[in-house]
């Protein structure tokens, strides 16, 4: 095990273990958990609907789980600001749409989802909270609980309880998918035996993600502003690379679908503004490749016009590598779950960084975190 000089980089690293202990909350025997599924229909989605309302990462959370509900349960699902939604208060559509809302949040006290979650039962909404804290005031006002096991976070910059929340997110579209009849017991076998491979993936590739990124960050570290870009489920972690950087490290960036580049943004792009590209794919699903396509054409056009570009890519994808600056490589999984790894290499990055830019990584300036103790699992 290495050495850690602060808590941002311990916690990376805890990823694989906090997500073998979130998983053993709801897989038993490679199959979910029936009493997981009863308590689920507490909440139930009457009307086919889902509202998430969220915050920071776990708002980019929710846009990752609003790819997978849609694909793989056939749910209608809108990403709300919980900012946002909690000032609203009740207006005409109330009469025609019942969504049921869930709320996410690490430590099930941030202000804005709380407030969010009362304006959905002053709505006679049903209500599902994924905290990491299951005697939070959120996990206790929710109709219904999906706790993490990820443990305490100490830095303010969220790592594994993103990374845990995507997993929550993940076999809850499993237990909904299964529920509405929506993939066969095959199917759902398959999909439960991919995400209980991840954490030893995750633990394989740390290492090389650490020495890969503490390069970059060395080599990229006078850019003025980066532009991380990414399709589908991926432009999630477009978003949560982004923020991550801005937190920890002090630097520029925005998230951006990568189809939306030349919409305006490819403006900015020189030396001092990389581009991050999100180009994994899953060879399996034909819209992944799809999008993968449409993302190998953009780096062609990348090249043509002397961007720096740094992708994170499939092992083995030499395509990709010979179009861009540095390619960062990520063991291939399903198109679902590739957020989960390719985030990693991604908070490497900020931290490192933050490093090169002299900063606290654990406690960025302006900026709090909520941390309560977490009940054992």
């Amino acid at each position: 095990m290495p050495t850690f000089d602060h808590e941002m980089l311990r916690e990376i690293y805890e990823q694989p273990q906090a997500l073998s202990h979130t998983l053993e909350l709801y897989l038993a025997d490679h199959a979910l958990m029936p009493d997981v599924a009863a308590m689920l229909a507490g909440w139930s989605i009457p009307e086919g609907e889902i509202l998430i309302a969220a915050s920071g990462s776990s708002r980019h959370s929710g846009l990752a789980a609003e790819i997978v509900l849609e694909d793989l349960c056939g749910l209608a699902v809108d990403v709300e600001y919980a900012s946002e939604y909690s000032c609203r208060g009740s207006n005409a559509t109330d009469d025609v749409r019942h969504p049921s809302v869930l709320v996410l949040s690490q430590s099930g006290e941030t202000s804005d989802t709380l407030a969010a979650l009362r304006e959905a039962h002053l709505r006679g909404q049903k209500t599902l909270a994924i905290t990491n804290a299951a005697a939070s005031t959120m996990a206790s006002e929710a109709d219904v609980s999906m706790p993490l096991a990820a443990g305490i976070e100490k830095a303010i910059p969220a790592t594994k309880s993103f990374t845990c929340q995507l997993a929550v997110l993940y076999l809850l579209a499993l237990y909904e998918g299964a529920r509405l009849r929506r993939f066969d017991a095959a199917t759902l076998a398959s999909r439960i035996s991919e995400i209980q491979a991840l954490p030893a993936s995750i633990e394989a590739q740390l290492d090389g993600w650490r020495d890969r990124m503490s390069a970059l960050a060395s080599k990229y570290k006078s850019a003025n502003t980066f532009l991380y870009l990414g399709r589908g489920i991926h432009y999630a972690i477009a978003r949560e690379g982004a923020l991550k950087l801005k937190e920890a490290s002090y630097v520029h960036a925005e998230g951006y679908p990568t189809g939306e580049l030349k919409h305006g943004p490819n403006a900015l792009v020189s030396d001092t503004v990389p581009l991050v590209v999100m180009a994994t794919v899953d060879r399996t699903l034909d819209a992944s490749v799809v999008r993968y396509e449409k993302t190998l054409q953009l780096l062609r056009d990348m090249q043509a016009q002397g961007a720096r570009v740094i992708a994170i890519a499939n092992s083995g994808d030499e395509e990709v590598g010979g179009l861009v600056s540095d390619c960062v490589s990520v063991e291939p999984t399903s198109e679902y779950l590739l957020p989960i790894a390719e985030v990693v290499p991604l908070q490497l990055f900020s931290y490192f960084m933050a490093l090169a830019h002299g900063v606290d990584v654990d406690r960025p300036r302006n900026l709090s975190k909520a941390v309560v103790e977490i009940a054992s699992a």
